[in-house]
């Protein structure tokens, strides 16, 4: 097939104008831009009668592909070797414990919701996903970033980030051997994925990090913005196109791109640089998502959405509580930790759906619709939770230490 350049314009035209006055009618109503961008895909794409705004939609996921490559990658370069080693066992307690804990949860109950194996281990893997750029621009909105639940969040959620990363990247690998059933999950299959994304993260951090931030600190010597944009992103579509090659994510090579340029002393100036570029593509990426979902199937699958959303909520929740009692974290930065990051998907879920579904043959097509309402959803709760979830803390708080000096009286 033969595609005009003038029929990719104009895709391009139509997207641009209807995310951006999508985005701009969420931000009037103070609500994620994330949120403008899905129902922006939802109005253009094909699944929306009376018909499809868009031409080729191959040409979208091109874009939507690219789109999550910069997303990680900027992303990765919030997370420098040297912050992720300062965040703290507390946090990497937490972090462990509510990401396999909801995980395990989730999968339970998507099997018992009937879902295949795969479909099970993807949408586990999704409401497992906390957003950490919603939840701390929430908290900067609200002025509660000084809080030291704030930082317990925020370290609990890098570490998050990576995990759900790094089982994106094997659940991928396992499910490329095309094979749907429960037995493709044999142990040396799993071992073999396992095995591969750990060696390639620590190939990445443990040689990358002696190459890598000399050679882009060697590029900001030159102070020409243009070369060191083109050499940061050489890198991290470099390791993208490494990680795909061996089975893995481009999602896993982007983002800990991103960790390694992190590392250079120009990590601040390849940030503004590259921002840009990640708006705009990771706004094509939320409206190439949209633009997948066919809500005509929205009625089949609308309850178990809800029924996800609630076990997600409830797992996270007391999955961060107790491991914050256990290690003796005080019960009101207990549970302001716990609301705080029980509620939200936020766009990591959407890559973890999409992720699922470039698998291919593994997962089913509901999975993005599916995915995609829970991030609606539970995006547009996240602000109420963390508000009203922040006073419910405090008033439990205060119940428990009046009850103390009762007992002492």
């Amino acid at each position: 097939m033969v595609i005009e350049i003038g029929q990719v314009i104009q895709d391009f035209a139509v997207i641009m104008i209807v995310a951006s006055v999508m985005a701009l009618i969420s931000y009037k109503l103070k609500q994620p831009l994330v949120i403008g961008y899905i129902i922006a895909g939802i109005i253009i794409g094909p699944h929306t009668p009376p018909f499809s705004l868009i031409l080729h939609l191959d040409i979208l996921n091109l874009f939507a592909e690219i789109g999550v490559i910069l997303l990680l990658f900027v992303v990765g370069m919030e997370f420098p070797i040297e912050k992720l080693r300062s965040i703290g066992r507390k946090a990497l307690v937490i972090a462990m414990t509510e990401a396999f804990g909801t995980f395990a949860i989730g999968f339970v109950v998507a099997q018992s919701l009937h879902y295949s194996v795969y479909n099970s281990l993807f949408l586990a893997l999704a409401v497992s996903v906390t957003s950490t750029v919603i939840v701390m621009r929430i908290l900067e909105e609200l002025d509660l970033i000084k809080h030291e639940a704030s930082s317990i969040i925020l370290g609990v959620a890098i570490i998050e980030d990576i995990i759900i990363i790094s089982m994106l990247a094997i659940l991928q690998s396992v499910g490329s051997t095309g094979n749907v059933s429960s037995s493709s999950l044999l142990i040396p299959n799993l071992v073999v994925s396992v095995g591969t994304v750990l060696a390639f993260i620590a190939g990445v951090l443990i040689i990358g990090s002696k190459i890598i931030p000399k050679f882009v600190n060697y590029i900001g010597k030159t102070n020409q913005h243009d070369l060191l944009i083109v050499a940061v992103l050489g890198v991290a579509f470099g390791l993208s196109f490494i990680a795909q090659e061996i089975g893995i994510s481009v999602a896993t090579g982007a983002f800990f791109a991103g960790v390694l340029i992190a590392e250079s002393k120009v990590h601040s100036v390849t940030k503004v640089l590259a921002t840009p570029l990640k708006d705009m593509f990771s706004a094509i990426f939320f409206v190439s998502v949209g633009a997948l979902m066919d809500i005509s199937v929205l009625p089949m699958f609308i309850v178990p959405a809800l029924v996800l959303i609630i076990v997600s909520i409830a797992a996270k929740f007391l999955t961060v509580v107790i491991a914050s009692r256990a290690q003796k974290i005080s019960l009101l930065t207990s549970l302001r930790s716990a609301f705080g990051l029980s509620s939200s998907g936020g766009e990591l879920a959407l890559v973890v759906a999409k992720g699922g579904v470039d698998v291919g043959g593994s997962t089913s097509s509901f999975l993005l619709p599916m995915v995609g309402t829970m991030t609606i959803i539970t995006t547009f709760i996240t602000p109420y939770m963390i508000k009203f979830g922040w006073k419910i803390a405090n008033g439990i708080s205060e119940y428990f230490e009046n009850r103390k000096k009762f007992r002492i009286v």
